[in-house]
């Protein structure tokens, strides 16, 4: 993308750090700093829908939704103005913050923005025994941690496959996490559209409130934290759905998928043009592959203490 119409740069475009799934740089010039996101061809479930995003993002910024300006997208390149303020670390947020957040979430479901109609969704993979073959053949570091759970794999796509998701269907962020968060004076800055679309609200709901209400494992899990995100969506006219595993699917699919992408960059063994580095994304391995069975494993707990 020419970005010559964001005016005379003031300095070398610079990366910024992290990226769990995108690269993204800082770029200054005499009309205002932007952020430069460098798009994989392919994310996480197929082609990049920049239009639909876009327009999503747009009508998002509009309304007043906390977030970065969108300003243009390619099929490559997705730039925004710069927002500065503090990374949310993954620990329980204030609880303020959280029903912010759940306000924030029955706004966005109540825009009325055209969508494309979704592709349908391909069943969650199986291929986890083929995978830990060809870790074990190739020296993965994480290689016997992923063989002895691949039976914890499969039970979770079947999971993922089977649960029932009563509705309704909403266009959402769909990845409002810690790292996709920004906090102004302890208030939300919303980022990374990019997965933007169609998704049940209690998928929505539960993956949003569970990030938010705990850390990096479960035995902080603050239950009042993730209630929080539910009485500011009440509290912004939303309406809860039934409570049940359905909860939860989202953010185990989510993960479970992101896990294979990245198990299949570190196979190739290459650092990629696109996307985070090599060791970002053993190291993203390596939380799937110990946290998801973990998180599979305890959710009988998770409804019984957050229902």
């Amino acid at each position: 993308m020419d970005l010559s119409q964001l005016g005379t740069p003031i300095g070398p475009m610079i990366r910024v750090s992290g990226g769990f799934a995108n690269r993204m740089y800082r770029l200054d010039t005499d009309q205002g700093s932007f952020a430069v996101k460098e798009v994989n061809l392919l994310d996480r479930r197929g082609t990049h829908r920049v239009e639909d995003v876009f327009r999503y993002e747009r009508a998002a910024f509009a309304a007043g939704i906390p977030m970065p300006e969108p300003i243009s997208a390619s099929r490559h390149i997705l730039v925004h103005r710069w927002v500065a303020g503090e990374q949310v670390p993954e620990a329980p947020v204030a609880a303020a913050y959280a029903f912010e957040i759940g306000e924030i979430l029955a706004r966005l479901h109540a825009l009325d923005v055209g969508w494309s109609p979704d592709p349908r969704a391909d069943p969650a993979p199986r291929d986890w025994p083929e995978l830990a073959r060809r870790a074990t053949a190739t020296g993965q570091p994480w290689a016997g941690e992923l063989a002895a759970r691949v039976g914890a794999f499969l039970a979770i796509a079947r999971f993922v496959d089977s649960c029932e998701r009563p509705g309704p269907v909403v266009l959402t962020h769909r990845d409002i996490q810690p790292w996709n968060l920004l906090s102004r004076a302890g208030r939300p800055v919303v980022l990374d559209w990019e997965l933007s679309g169609m998704l049940d609200v209690s998928g929505e709901l539960g993956s949003t409130a569970l990030s938010l209400a705990k850390g990096p494992g479960f035995d902080d899990l603050q239950p009042a934290i993730f209630r929080q995100v539910l009485d500011g969506y009440v509290a912004g006219g939303g309406a809860l759905p039934p409570w049940g595993p359905s909860w939860f699917v989202h953010l185990i699919g989510g993960w479970l998928g992101f896990t294979r992408w990245n198990i299949l960059r570190c196979l190739a063994g290459v650092e990629a043009r696109t996307g985070p580095d090599l060791a970002l994304s053993h190291e993203s391995v390596r939380n799937g592959v110990r946290g998801l069975p973990e998180l599979f494993d305890r959710l009988p707990e998770l409804k019984a203490r957050l229902g």
